[in-house]
Parts: structure tokens; sequence; C-alpha cells
């Protein structure tokens, strides 16, 4: 089509040229006009037909339930209720105390850990206290961000749970204990020696305190049963996150939620730079370099997004979604912190998807004025309405991403698209380069991504040839996939 009309519109311009070069330098000024003009229609011609052919033809191949379908289940099903070997570990008189840092679901994984070692060590234990110092400056307590009392008694039959420290063991002695991380029943065994001389252990490091594999299936149901039925938000936000929930439905019947880790410090530590400008990075550089807690300080960006360490930026999300088949149309509800680079950076994604939502759009001032104290709160809506979603969709691999992933993946139907951020950085590139046009980007993508749809799978061991801790930070956490000790057949235990 448009070579016959481009071809036309030349005809008419060759015969306009050769009438005007024999005429005056107003002719040739409004020839000149004209010759403008047509070069803007040839622009917005071809840009039309380019946002046209972008992802159409793939779309149409397409079903509906292609895009919204859960995967095949395979007849499995959550499971976290203890075998008929099982046995309460109620305590008596000795006192596990902690204190977690982190993000919301940082403190997720270490106060269900920590379940399961007042379980282990046969110990009651008090309610986490929560570091606010290193908790984004939060002064939430354990009730401002879980419901309290329904964390206690959903436990009843497994540790015996108390809200304080009985006040004549206020002042006695306590062990200050790092446990190792990644550790095994058998290190927590050895450990009730100390029960020998303290009363009350005061746990100095709750992060990733039990090794992800080889432990007992009673004792990583244990951790599920904390992780997914005992650690529930309170009432108003879980009201609060259902509602919407109700109302993306009321918009749309079905909705993606893509959680964007496009955050500064997220940049900075990871040494992401992709899509910023030099005065961005530059910044970046100086916040990972002041930053004392980051060990790495010189990070190489174009080695960190070939071997798929960078989140995707929302423009890529954005062709992503495109690409696996998701029409402009669909609603997008995004859940984020403060995405770098603001509104302006967020409308690439919107340029792809303009039906795009977040909690501030779809909750009113009053509602979210009741959970402004508290970042943790906000983060929990987050977290619900992402975990209600039809489709989740990650663009990185922090613990937020991860947490909600595991939740999915516990309930064995619900969609979960992670991209493949190692190849999709290739594609980008060849597509960016015009190496590679935009349908075969899609059936590339399209492919790459059969099998990666939240369908339960057996968890990833460590990595060939690691050792020592460095073994176990390599392995999938358990709290990621939580297959199968939490995840049975039919005839499972």
């Amino acid at each position: 089509m448009f070579n016959h009309r481009g071809s036309s519109l030349m005809k008419n311009v060759s015969t306009t040229t050769k009438f005007i070069s024999r005429k005056s330098p107003r002719a040739i000024a409004l020839y000149i006009f004209l010759l403008f003009a047509f070069s803007i229609f040839i622009f917005v011609f071809n840009a039309g037909n380019i946002e046209d052919d972008q992802f159409n033809p793939i779309s149409l191949r397409i079903t509906d339930e292609e895009l919204w379908d859960p995967p095949s289940s395979r007849g499995l099903r959550p499971c976290a209720h203890p075998t008929s070997k099982y046995k309460p570990s109620l305590g008596s008189d000795r006192y596990l105390m902690v204190s977690c840092n982190g993000g919301l679901n940082q403190i997720r994984t270490a106060i269900s850990d920590m379940v399961a070692v007042a379980y282990i060590m046969t110990a009651v234990l008090v309610i986490p206290k929560l570091d606010t110092q290193s908790f984004s400056h939060d002064s939430s307590t354990f009730s401002d961000i879980f419901d309290e009392h329904h964390f206690i008694t959903t436990l009843q039959q497994d540790v015996r749970i108390v809200r304080e420290l009985p006040k004549e063991l206020e002042h006695v002695p306590r062990a200050q204990k790092h446990f190792t991380s990644w550790s095994n029943v058998g290190y927590y065994k050895e450990m009730t020696q100390l029960w020998n001389e303290y009363q009350v252990i005061n746990v100095v490091e709750s992060d990733s305190i039990l090794a992800n594999n080889d432990l007992p299936l009673d004792i990583q149901r244990l951790r599920c049963r904390s992780m997914y039925h005992a650690l529930r938000f309170p009432p108003s936000i879980e009201s609060l996150g259902k509602e919407l929930v109700d109302r993306l439905r009321t918009q749309s019947g079905k909705y993606i939620a893509v959680h964007l880790s496009y955050e500064k410090d997220m940049l900075a530590f990871t040494g992401c730079t992709s899509g910023l400008t030099d005065v961005e990075s530059e910044e970046l550089r100086i916040l990972r370099e002041n930053t004392k807690d980051w060990k790495v300080k010189d990070i190489n960006p174009t080695e960190q997004r070939k071997g798929g360490f960078c989140p995707l930026t929302p423009k890529e999300v954005g062709i992503f979604l495109r690409a696996v088949g998701y029409p402009p149309s669909t609603l997008i509800y995004v859940a984020y912190g403060e995405i770098y680079g603001g509104d302006a950076r967020l409308s690439e994604l919107k340029s792809y998807f303009p039906n795009l939502v977040s909690k501030e759009k779809l909750a009113t001032k009053e509602e979210l004025d009741a959970v402004s104290k508290h970042a943790t709160q906000t983060v929990a809506l987050d977290y619900i309405v992402s975990l209600e979603s039809d489709v989740f969709v990650p663009s990185s691999s922090d613990n937020m991403a991860r947490a909600i992933e595991g939740h999915r993946r516990f309930f064995v139907h619900r969609k979960t698209i992670s991209p493949d951020r190692k190849g999709l950085a290739k594609l980008f590139d060849e597509l960016e380069r015009g190496k590679l046009k935009i349908s075969s980007f899609s059936e590339h993508v399209q492919q790459m991504h059969k099998n990666r749809r939240g369908s339960p799978r057996k968890r990833k061991g460590p990595a060939p040839g690691m050792k020592g801790e460095e073994r176990f930070k390599t392995e999938e956490f358990f709290y990621d996939n939580p297959y199968h000790e939490c995840i049975c057949s039919p005839k499972g235990v």
C-alpha cells in the first residue's frame, strides 16, 4: 500500500517541480511548503504503520484463554498441614526473642523461620520486634503489619507464642546469639545447650537462618503454615486491599499486576543504568559510593544487564507485555515504590498500556491517609492486589516479587509470568539496533516464556562447584517456590 501511494505522490511532486522551476520566488516558496508538508505526511504515515504492525499480527494468533488462563495445576494442591508423625512443641519456660529488619517480605520470611526454630528448640516465641533503624525509618510494630491475634491462634497447636516476655524474666541475663545462616535441624538441636545456662535467647540476626532444602517435611510445612496462613495483614488492610481488587474487577473483569522495581536504591545497588541519562547514572554511582553497607562499589552496568541482573525498565515492561500478546486496552495495576525518574519514566509504560492504575488512583485520599503513617501498610496493599491478580509480572527478582511469586505458586492456580531478563536484554539490544523485526521479537519472547508461567516445578538446587555458605546462597529460596513440600498431589501426605 505504501509503495503505491508513495510512488503516485512522488510523480505529482516531480510534475510540480518542473512547473515551479519556471515560476516566481513566491511559487518556489509554495513548493518548499508543499514538500515539507509531504515529508510530514510520509513520517506520520510510516509511524502509524509501524505502530499498527508492531504487535497486532502476533496478538491475533493468541486467544484470551492463552493470555489469561492459569497454567495447568496437574492435580496439585496447597498442603501445609502436619503429617501423622507431627508432635506440637509448646515449650515451657524457655523464650526466644528476635528483632527483624528489612522490608515487609524480608520480615515475613524471618518470622516464619523463627517459628520453625522455636519449634525445633522447644521454646516459647515472643512476638518479634521490628528494627525501626534498618526498616526504612518506619515506626511499624508487629501489630501494625500483621493480625497479632490471628498469628498466635493459628499456630497455637505448633508453638506457644506470647506478646511479651514475662516480667520476672525482663532483667535476667540473656544469650545474645547470631545464628549461622542456612542451618539445618542438627545445628539448632546443638543450640539447645544454651538452655543449660539461659532462659532467654535474644536472636541478633534473623535473616535466612534456616536452610532451603534437606529439612524434615514437617518443619517445611510449619514454615508454610506460618508464611501463608498465620501471617495475615490486619483486618483494615485486608479489607481495603480486597476493596481495591473489587474496583479493578468492576473496571475490567481481569487485570495484570506489574511489580516495578525501578527505584533509586535498587538501581544504585545493582549498578543498572540502561535508559538513564548521564546525570542520573552519576547520581546513582555517588549514592552507591556513599552507602557503607553496600560492599561492591565498582559495577559494570553493561555486564549487569547482559547477565540478567537488572530490572526491566518501565518501557521494556510495556514492550514485553505487548510482545507476549496483551492488547493496549489491558488494565494494568502497577505496584511500586517511588519510580526513579517519576511520572516521565512511568509514562513510557503508559504509552503501551494507557489503562494504567495504582493504589493512589484506586483508593480515596481518606483511605490512603489511614495507612500512610506506615510505609509497610501501603506495601501490604500492593501485596494483596498483586496476589489476587489474574496475571502477575515482576520486573526483577527482589524480595517483594519473589514473595508474591512463591505465595501464588503455593496456591497453584495463579499465573505468574517471570521475565527472562538475561534473554530479553539480548533481544532488546537486537531490536534497538534494527537486527530484529518486532514480529520476530514477539515470536522469540513468546517462545522464551512458554514455560515461565508460574506452574509448579522442582526447586532449583545449588550452582555446581559452589561450596560453603556461597553454595546455599545459589539455591532457590524456599519461600519463592515451596514445591514439593507444601504443594501436593491428590494422593500426597
